[in-house]
């Protein structure tokens, strides 16, 4: 009699066959999966939206995944983020010898490569990590559009620096140029590119239109921007395009606004400012300004408020202008932090972050 075949699988056989090679989108998802939404829903505010479709769907679909795939998929994207930021604020060669005493030769040219083609997507990524002087002394002499478009491909914090650095003459009609636009084509990308080359020897091509610019992006500039240039531009705005100067202030968040804050939200934040701070603050604020601050403390600390504005004398406009500016960077936090609530113009509701 014919011994009877086992058809059993050895132990461990599923796990072994889960572990299968991922693609590209499905490590995506895991990673996606394993921040959890609210850190999940940052990432998708820099995507596509054919980027953020795929990644949806794949969320969507994926299944069982074993603690080796989990952590594979978590360990990749962190040595691709690592190798990123080395390479932005390094360069290639710092990158490269880091990468190689950290996790091999192979390994580290297996990132860079990775790395090099999301960088070289992104056109004048030349600039994200050039000195913010010598960024400054190739724009000045640009058009206000050609200035725009690159400055619309910068972050916020460093597109701010270089607004604040530029010609007067230069700044409105860079900030008009920025607010207006909308779609470029890539034919226009292109010339301009072809004319940086011959400047700062990159040229990097783009396959799709891009959104850049609008008022939303010249609104996080200018709340970047200190509180004196801000007073300046917005004044200069104002005499030549009040209507655009008025849709930027909508879409930002400026000392005056706290006028429109509620009385718990205004509590609130005096609690983590500077005495100094509001004093200084408060010395050329209207009075309805003053009587917000002091209806919403203690009666001994308006007292001590009161009193010191009245002797507190020859304050430069600069120490008031920088007061009022760390205010409304500590309410900026609490209300990212949810803790405030502030009301921007033009909004029909609250809004919470």
């Amino acid at each position: 009699m014919a011994k009877a075949e086992n058809t059993s699988k050895p132990e461990g056989a599923d796990e072994i066959a889960e572990l299968k090679p991922l693609d590209t989108k499905q490590k995506a998802a895991i990673v996606v999966v394993s921040l959890g939404a609210d850190k999940a829903s940052q990432i998708y505010k820099y995507l596509n939206e054919q980027d953020i479709e795929d990644l949806t769907f794949e969320v969507a679909k994926m299944g069982k995944t074993t603690n080796a795939q989990v952590e594979g998929a978590l360990d990749e994207f962190y040595k691709l983020c690592l190798t990123h930021k080395m390479m932005t604020d390094g360069g290639l060669e710092y990158a490269r010898d880091v990468l190689e005493k950290a996790f091999g030769e192979s390994t580290a040219r297996s990132l860079l490569e990775k790395v090099s083609k999301t960088l070289q997507s992104r056109p004048f990524n030349f600039f994200m990590k050039g000195d913010p002087k010598a960024l400054l002394s190739l724009l000045q002499h640009e058009r206000p559009q050609v200035i725009a478009l690159i400055m619309s491909y910068m972050d916020a914090e460093q597109a701010a620096k270089v607004l604040e650095q530029l010609p007067e003459t230069k700044r409105i009609p860079t900030v008009e140029a920025m607010a207006n636009m909308d779609r470029v084509s890539p034919e226009a990308i292109a010339i301009v590119e072809e004319e940086m080359k011959r400047k700062f020897a990159t040229i990097i091509t783009s396959e799709d239109n891009m959104n850049l610019g609008g008022i939303d992006f010249v609104a996080d500039i200018m709340n970047n921007v200190d509180r004196s240039s801000e007073r300046r531009i917005f004044e200069e705005l104002d005499k030549t395009n009040p209507d655009l100067c008025q849709s930027i202030k909508d879409k930002m968040f400026v000392f005056e606004n706290i006028l429109d804050m509620d009385d718990r939200s205004v509590q609130r934040f005096i609690r983590d400012c500077d005495a100094k701070d509001v004093v200084f603050a408060l010395k050329n604020a209207s009075e309805e300004m003053k009587s917000l601050f002091f209806s919403n403390m203690s009666k001994r600390m308006a007292e001590t408020v009161k009193g010191d504005l009245e002797t507190t004398t020859n304050v430069r406009l600069k120490d008031v202008e920088e007061a009022q500016q760390r205010i409304v960077n500590i309410i900026r936090s609490l209300e990212e932090a949810g803790e405030v609530i502030i009301s921007k113009g033009g909004d029909e509701q609250d809004v919470f972050l």
